[in-house]
């Protein structure tokens, strides 16, 4: 999918078909997403099955929602993506059963190798764990898998593996605040 080894400044970092398709997808979100009623969830998430996403049941993604690349996400049963929100799936974006994803978070799978001669663009996967929580305007960002139950907690930046499941981050950089009960979601 990504272009190797291109000079990105008079060269296009993506193969044609991956931007003909975001530019279609692009079409669809503009025209048809995210005009649509806030409760019209099946619509949306309709309209993501056809450009590829895998989706489980009860999927709440908000016509606010940006998502670079449908066809690189994947997302669970009864969860919910805010208004605002930003999916920047370069590379595969898993998001578990039971997770929310607040208005403004971002998640963000691409960046670039800063040692290589042509800033060599770079797409990593991202996965939240089911019943994890990434509150407002948190940002996660590429490789970054959050363990189940993890609650990141608003405007905080999480650049790292979190492995240690039901555990609460904040903070820029995110740093363990405590533990969180798991009493309160089954």
């Amino acid at each position: 999918m990504i272009v190797q080894g291109n000079d990105p400044a008079t060269q296009a970092s993506f193969a044609l078909g991956n931007r003909l398709a975001r530019a279609l997808w692009g079409l669809v979100w503009l025209l048809l997403f995210r005009p649509s009623p806030r409760p019209a969830h099946a619509w949306r998430s309709t309209l993501l099955r056809a450009f590829g996403a895998r989706l489980g049941r009860h999927v709440h993604v908000y016509p606010g929602v940006r998502i670079w690349a449908p066809w690189q996400l994947e997302i669970g049963d009864r969860v919910g993506v805010g208004d605002g929100a930003t999916l920047y799936n370069m590379g595969p974006l898993r998001i578990g059963s039971g997770a929310v994803i607040s208005q403004g978070a971002h998640l963000c799978g691409g960046t670039h190798d800063i040692d290589s001669p042509n800033f060599q663009l770079v797409a990593r996967p991202i996965d939240i764990g089911e019943h994890a929580w990434v509150c407002a305007e948190a940002f996660v960002g590429p490789g970054v898998r959050l363990a189940p139950g993890c609650v990141l907690g608003a405007r905080s930046v999480l650049m790292r593996s979190v492995d240690e499941a039901w555990t609460v981050w904040a903070g820029h950089p995110a740093v363990r605040v405590r533990q969180r009960r798991r009493g309160a979601v089954q």
